[in-house]
């Protein structure tokens, strides 16, 4: 009988037992395809450093990425801007709720960092200059098959109309940065582009195997989107800003970059050692996904992965 791998062992022993407390979060209300999703679905993938890839549970259903894209949005955005684009949204944490405002009226509409709404809708902007919305989504759908290396991701119209009818606050985010000057194109136009963006369907395999190009081309693993100084600082805003108001709690708990979606699942990154996404639809109070944490928790003290080791 052929001996099971210990990582293997690992994520079959997480996903037995991650869901046997009953609480399993609340899955996003305010987007109706998202209200929706069975709560009772896990999934977990992990990709190594050395090529090897293990995953569990529901890790090939595909999911609603949400904010996850915008780990790849960033990086569209600095490979087409470069550094000038911390002119228009900072690199702090915010200590708020992802969609508040309250830091944008006190700072002249200048986003604390490019995860929160307000950053991204920025981030967003800036990689639609010089291209219609099609273009646009087709070059970030690119940069996210690339990272993959799989054609098979699609976004999922149904859930971008569903966003775009419950924008709201999303939209007033976009106006007030409007009147400050740091928004180059209509509301209209760059919260269309941004609600496709988040609209991004991935199972767990396909996303651990796209967030890849954040492990800085260990061992050749994966194509080389960005370099090395560009991958650790989008890193670095994962540790810190990654999980919003929740990205200490995060830090604390499992020790490693990792960039949370409403949808439930969570990009994390043990860096030169492996490329992890798990996915449970229900949400904590913070809005990132209850079991995807207690999972990553689980799955970096069994492998004593932690950046401050």
């Amino acid at each position: 009988m052929e001996a099971v791998n210990p990582m293997q062992e690992v994520l079959d022993h997480i996903t037995a037992t991650i869901g046997q407390n009953p609480d399993r979060g609340t899955t996003a209300q305010y987007i109706p395809d998202l209200a929706n999703v069975d709560p009772n679905q896990f999934g977990i993938a992990v990709c190594l450093a050395d090529g090897r890839e293990f995953h569990a549970g529901d890790a090939l259903t595909p999911f609603s990425s949400q904010s996850v894209s915008k780990v790849f949005a960033v990086a569209l955005a600095l490979g087409k801007v470069g550094d000038s684009l911390w002119s228009r949204v900072g690199r702090e944490p915010s200590g708020l709720a992802f969609d508040s405002i309250m830091l944008l009226e006190r700072e002249n509409g200048r986003p604390r960092n490019p995860f929160i709404n307000a950053g991204a809708i920025v981030t967003t902007d800036t990689y639609l200059q010089g291209s219609t919305p099609k273009e646009a989504l087709g070059g970030l759908l690119r940069f996210v098959r690339d990272a993959a290396e799989d054609g098979d991701i699609h976004i999922n119209d149904a859930v971008a109309r569903g966003e775009m009818e419950t924008a709201d606050r999303n939209f007033a985010l976009a106006h007030y940065m409007k009147s400050h000057g740091n928004l180059s194109h209509d509301p209209q136009l760059t919260m269309g582009t941004y609600c496709h963006q988040c609209a991004i369907d991935m199972s767990c395999l396909q996303l651990a195997r796209a967030g890849r190009f954040l492990l800085g081309g260990v061992n050749g693993l994966g194509p080389r989107l960005v370099s090395k100084t560009r991958a650790r600082r989008i890193l670095a805003l994962m540790m810190t800003c990654g999980h919003y108001d929740g990205s200490g709690d995060f830090a604390f708990r499992v020790g490693l970059p990792g960039k949370s979606g409403v949808g439930g699942g969570i990009l994390v990154i043990a860096p030169g050692k492996a490329s992890i996404a798990v996915w449970s639809p229900g949400l904590n109070s913070y809005g990132n996904s209850k079991l995807g944490t207690e999972a990553m928790e689980a799955l970096a003290k069994a492998q004593d992965w932690s950046v401050f080791n």
